[in-house]
């Protein structure tokens, strides 16, 4: 593509989506899967990155865009809106079309032919494996792809933040104790991956991210009382008996999963939930999604230890992990979140912080520690 690119990032991590793409596609193609979205080349991720990210930073009636666009032909997608003339892939055309299309699941349509990238129009389909990139704010840029099974949270490929670049390691779900929220999130290339059901913890933390009030969730075995040792009691909104209205919709076969009404009742429980962490205090749920209690403070039990040290990791590639005192990984919830895992070592907790920080507790054996998973860069 004959254009210059100005935004340094771009070029950075171009070459890496291509071959993330790349591999993608070929991996499925070698699975006999069909419909699959076209993968991208390096210039036109440059140049698609490259317009987003000086789009991000205008302004149109005093609101920065927030858009989507999504690399895709228009005939490779069902009932899109077509405009009469296309429209160059400019910073000024993505900020004017911003207003009116900054709605969830609204993307723009990007195509080229020969050196010409425009935008054709929007669309709410996108191929198994389709390129898309998220302007989330001024100057913070996601690329993702769609996932097989075409529900739920996209998955994220890298983060583009001003001049630095998160590039998502896909061998991080490889850890020996990673999470099942975290193996489901980074899970990108195995077909056991991409055909998995919704996992309910990746949209209860990206519902909690979202409100934006902070909040804890804490997941306990089914059947267990243990947990309740290391809370304050009385608790002042224990639920009994246990909610199941989540419990239940998980229940039903994974055929009436791709039905309107069950995903539509599926996220009015997942909001509802989410919404329950924003109340001071903690959430509890099983671990077959059966909400116990919010607002629960979380208390150490007699005679166990202080938790004095943890081990934090983030899923991009090049981190090292990191061994600190569990109030350097953030601030009261953290540190409660920490003591609660260190006590409860069957237990998971998902913590979120209102400037959009997002961390997984779990206890790892191999380290004898309490590991703390960020996991922002993949909520984003």
């Amino acid at each position: 593509m004959s254009r210059t690119i100005t935004y340094r990032a771009a070029k950075e991590v171009a070459v890496a989506v291509e071959a993330h793409f790349a591999g993608l596609v070929a991996a499925a193609q070698e699975r006999g899967e069909q419909y699959l979205a076209p993968a991208p080349s390096k210039k036109v991720v440059e140049a698609i990155i490259d317009t987003a990210f000086w789009a991000s930073l205008r302004r149109e009636e005093g609101n920065s865009p927030k858009i989507s666009l999504a690399l895709l032909p228009p005939d490779h997608t069902a009932n899109p809106m077509l405009f009469e003339r296309r429209l160059p892939l400019a910073s000024r055309v993505l900020t004017k079309l911003a207003p009116g299309v900054e709605r969830p699941g609204v993307h723009l349509g990007v195509w080229y032919e020969g050196d010409y990238i425009y935008v054709w129009g929007t669309t709410h389909e996108i191929q198994s494996l389709g390129f898309v990139l998220d302007v989330s704010e001024p100057g913070l840029l996601v690329v993702k792809h769609r996932r097989k099974d075409g529900f739920g949270k996209f998955a994220n490929v890298a983060v583009l933040i001003g001049d630095q670049v998160k590039i998502v390691d896909e061998h991080g779900a490889s850890l020996p104790d990673c999470p099942d929220l975290l193996t489901s999130l980074l899970g990108f290339t195995t077909p056991s991956a991409l055909n998995k059901s919704v996992n309910v913890l990746v949209q209860l933390a990206t519902s909690m991210r979202a409100h934006k009030h902070g909040g804890t969730l804490l997941v306990v075995p089914t059947g267990s009382t243990a947990w309740r040792q290391s809370i304050i009691h009385p608790m002042q909104y224990e639920v009994s008996p246990a909610y199941t209205g989540l419990a239940n919709l998980m229940r039903k076969e994974t055929a009436d999963r791709s039905q309107s009404p069950w995903q539509g009742a599926f996220r009015h429980e997942i909001e509802t939930m989410a919404g329950l962490t924003a109340v001071d205090g903690a959430t509890v749920i099983s671990d077959q999604h059966e909400l116990l209690a919010f607002g629960a403070k979380i208390g150490r039990p007699e005679g166990s230890a202080l938790v004095e040290q943890i081990v934090v990791t983030e899923p991009v590639v090049g981190n090292q992990a990191q061994i600190v005192h569990p109030s350097q990984s953030g601030g009261t919830r953290h540190l409660s979140a920490a003591q609660f895992v260190h006590d409860q070592r069957d237990a998971l907790a998902l913590v979120a912080s209102q400037d959009g920080r997002f961390t997984v507790f779990s206890w790892s054996p191999c380290e004898g520690m309490v590991h703390a998973h960020r996991i922002d860069t993949l909520l984003l």
